[in-house]
């Protein structure tokens, strides 16, 4: 550290930022692994199973007391998963189109992670900023990155030249429009009433004047709603769709292109539950912490933030893994209606009324 100390400030920043690219990026990729275990083991407990329970590494017999309980936790799952994907045979069709069938994986998961550059997932460390890329445009940001993702579900449609994957394209990409349209306007009331559209300044306004969630739930609602159709998750998986379209986009897919389209969903999960709690949940803050009178440079008090918000993003988790495995799939019918004549009528006339109160209140 001291070395860093004699740097210019631009190669500090370089060194800095760096850094919290390879934390993010690690502990990314770890809670993506994770997140399938505890899906595994939520729908095991929703359907009276055990899960998994079997999986033990070599060394698991120099472990004779933690050793049994982290295999019945099935703490190895993951790895074995990534090992097993890692090992099977990439086969590639020969009726497909190589260049977009290739192209398409790498496409679906790399907005996923860039989408988590602009949230601030703590306070401070020290003098650092926990947020890789502090952009006064963030959100708009947000979604301009998280619309590029429907690109790689269509180049997997059209790239498999493959009935059920191109239908499987189409729907999703019919629905991302649909409902990309409704969670766009759902967060305008926030900037209406932050008057920012940097997601550390919304933080800090719901700090001073409470979260979102209870100026404005009907936005919250729809966000949350419109999540699930954006990262293709049930009730609205319908590009997917296994009991119509066998797999859907990622049909003809297997080994490691497969295990990318599916990183890629936990990745769009874990970004979508980030901007829930950064947009509606106060993202890192929390009120009793203010009692605690740490200083705002304390060390402790930037981990406990940093805590704090992955707690917060843990529990919509649990939630998109819930509904999976308790609500059936909607009609394609249903979907849209949902969509277009339920879900943009009603962002758009909240957008009204936030902004007749702001100025009403305000002059």
């Amino acid at each position: 550290m001291e070395a860093i100390n004699y740097l210019n400030p631009t190669a500090q920043m370089i060194i800095f930022s760096a850094l919290k690219i390879g934390v993010v990026f690690g502990v990314v990729m770890t809670a993506v692994a994770y997140a399938v275990l505890v899906e595994r083991k939520v729908s095991a407990w929703i359907q009276n199973r055990v899960g998994p329970n079997r999986t033990a590494p070599f060394f698991i017999n120099y472990l004779p007391v933690i050793g049994p309980l982290l295999v019945r936790l099935g703490i190895f799952q993951p790895a074995a998963d990534g090992l097993k994907f890692l090992l099977k045979e990439d086969f590639t069709p020969s009726y497909v189109r190589k260049v977009y069938f290739w192209l398409a994986p790498a496409i679906t998961v790399i907005p996923a992670l860039l989408t988590v550059a602009v949230i601030p997932f703590g306070s401070n460390l020290g003098s650092e900023k926990m947020v890789i890329a502090d952009l006064n445009v963030g959100i708009l940001y947000t979604f301009g990155i998280v619309s590029l993702g429907v690109y790689g579900i269509v180049l997997a449609g059209y790239g498999s030249n493959s009935k059920y994957p191109f239908l499987g394209s189409i729907r999703s990409t019919a629905q991302m429009i649909s409902y990309e349209i409704a969670m766009g306007m759902s967060v305008i009331p926030i900037f209406i009433l932050t008057e920012s559209l940097n997601l550390s300044d919304i933080i800090r306004y719901q700090a001073e004047n409470g979260w979102m969630i209870f100026k404005q739930p009907l936005a919250f609602v729809i966000f949350l709603i419109a999540s699930f159709a954006e990262t293709n998750r049930l009730p609205f998986d319908l590009p997917e769709s296994e009991s119509e379209l066998v797999g859907g986009y990622h049909t003809e897919y297997s080994s490691m292109k497969f295990a990318l389209f599916f990183l890629g969903e936990y990745a769009n999960m874990i970004a979508s539950a980030a901007m829930m709690v950064t947009l509606f949940l106060g993202g890192w803050t929390l009120p009793f912490i203010d009692a605690l009178n740490l200083p705002a440079s304390s060390l402790l008090l930037g981990l406990i933030h940093i805590g704090v918000f992955f707690a917060k993003m843990a529990f919509f988790m649990i939630v998109f893994i819930w509904v999976r495995w308790m609500l059936p799939r909607f009609r394609y019918d249903q979907l849209m209606d949902l969509g277009w004549r339920r879900f943009i009528p009603l962002a758009l006339a909240n957008i009204v009324v936030t902004a007749l109160v702001v100025a009403l209140f305000n002059n």
